[in-house]
């Protein structure tokens, strides 16, 4: 490993290069295993995050992506309070722990209850004593719930099963524990309560169950989805980590354009001191020394890309940047594997990130690729004349997500920080997809296949024998050969 980059890299990106196919000992492409490191801590099953932007990464997205075994990272453009909720919710989308579960106090009404449930998308809430007691009185299930609106006046306590008749369990005990006693006792719910019969947590049976199911997910020790969760680098963005913090983020992303700066270093310095334990991923850069750059600050991994991506205007706008496939290579060249780096930008097609993973990269962190599918945020926009169905995918630093957050952000410096230059995004439409697990299945498959081209058995051993010389195994291509790999 040296700290330049190879002169065939320079100028060079995704379109620039085929990979030479090697002998494969792989039988069947389905036992391929993609499993990589998005940190330094943390594992992943799929090589794929889905960007923090507002067209694309909510609590709906991430939870997508967990469940397939990559992984979102939440969008800060929007106040700290509605960006740390989004990270609870996918922390309790399954888990074999609810380690905070919702509760309502005795006394209240059905109507609260409905509206509880339908607020924070569960089927069940814990009753307790009284108002922040988290003495455990009963649990309302949906199947306790009246089938009319007739009795929305009357009290829970009318309706829940008393917590004389429930099965619970110590906080300590295990998965399997817990499941043989809700199976023998025929339960979906199991109270978690001391010795002070006070409310310490809730295993469900549908969590149990999808966490079986889904042995590749992204999951925490207690069996949650893992979620990232963007913060800034100047305003309250130390609140705003904590909040994310409290809310259960796996992993936080400082993000700024420009990552090889005095602010940036200010930010980590200020987040390491008050939060020494956490992930830490830090972005943006393009160049070796901006890796390094990180990598000394102590960043558990580097996010790469400067104005590759297509709501990004930085290129046309400041003529500033690196192609992506040399920035991706000059940043591995400077810390090799000691950290994991994300290729953010540029991926156009599914072989673009076979090429990043090849050349250095550990993930890839995909935008418009996802944007357009039904797990964005955002609306459909139909074509009346054609019927031809599309999303809206921005940059963050569009005017149109700028002024987004100047309308509700509770960071009225960072906005009118943001307004000082003109933008270098922009807000494009993007092509309707359906159903982002389509998404990410092909690119599964398309990896699985790739590795199989590869010569490997798995992307680890690939990028093992790859990555330290990939010109080894890359062909560079003339505009006769580009046209011949890549115009259909």
């Amino acid at each position: 490993m040296g700290t330049t980059v190879e002169p065939e890299f320079v100028g060079r990106t995704y379109d620039d290069f085929l990979f030479r196919p090697q002998a494969t000992p792989i039988v069947s492409r389905r036992d391929v295993s993609l499993a990589t490191r998005l940190s330094r801590r943390l594992p992943l099953e799929l090589p794929v995050v889905s960007a923090n932007m507002d067209s694309v990464t909510g609590a709906r997205m991430a939870i997508a992506m967990a469940l397939e075994g990559g992984l979102g990272f939440i969008h800060r453009g929007m106040p700290i309070g509605a960006q740390a909720e989004q990270v609870a919710r996918v922390k309790r989308t399954q888990g074999h722990v609810v380690d905070r579960p919702f509760a309502l106090p005795r006394g209240s009404m059905i109507r609260d209850a409905r509206e509880f449930a339908r607020r924070h998308h569960v089927s069940g809430l814990l009753i307790e004593e009284a108002p922040g007691s988290g003495i455990l009185a009963g649990l309302l299930s949906s199947r306790d719930l009246p089938w009319t609106e007739a009795d929305d006046a009357r009290a829970v306590d009318e309706f829940m099963t008393p917590v004389q008749r429930l099965v619970t369990a110590p906080p300590d005990v295990s998965a399997e524990e817990a499941a043989r006693r809700m199976f023998e006792r025929r339960v979906e719910k199991l109270p978690l309560v001391d010795a002070q019969g006070r409310i310490r947590g809730l295993i469900t049976k549908k969590d149990i169950l999808a966490a079986r199911r889904r042995p590749a997910s992204s999951q925490d020790a207690r069996g949650r989805l893992r979620v990232g969760a963007a913060i800034g680098a100047r305003g309250d963005f130390l609140e705003r980590a904590a909040a994310l913090q409290h809310a259960g983020a796996d992993v936080l992303l400082i993000d700024i354009a420009h990552g090889h700066s005095e602010v940036m270093r200010q930010a980590v310095e200020a987040v390491r001191a008050r939060f020494p334990e956490v992930e830490l991923v830090c972005g943006n850069v393009a160049t070796a020394e901006g890796a390094a750059f990180l990598r000394d600050l102590g960043a558990d991994a580097i996010k790469v890309g400067v104005g590759p991506g297509r709501g990004c205007r930085t290129r046309l706008e400041t003529g500033a940047g690196v192609p992506q496939l040399q920035a991706i290579r000059e940043a591995w060249c400077a810390v090799g594997e000691e950290v994991p780096i994300i290729a953010d930008g540029g991926i156009r097609e599914d072989k673009d990130i076979f090429l990043a993973l090849a050349v250095g990269a550990s993930t890839v962190m995909l935008g418009s690729l996802l944007s357009g599918t039904d797990e964005a945020p955002g609306h459909l926009i139909e074509d009346p004349a054609t019927g031809e169905k599309r999303k809206i995918y921005r940059g963050m630093t569009s005017p149109q997500a700028v002024f987004r957050a100047l309308y509700d952000d509770e960071e009225p410096e960072a906005v009118e920080s943001a307004l000082e230059v003109p933008a270098e995004g922009q807000e494009v439409q993007v092509p309707y997809r359906g159903p982002v697990v389509e998404i990410l299945r092909r690119i599964r498959g398309h990896l699985r296949s790739a590795v199989s081209y590869g010569g490997a058995e798995s992307l680890a051993a690939l990028r093992a024998a790859v990555v330290p010389a990939p010109l080894r195994y890359l062909v560079p291509l003339s505009a006769a050969a580009r046209a011949e790999s890549y115009e259909r």
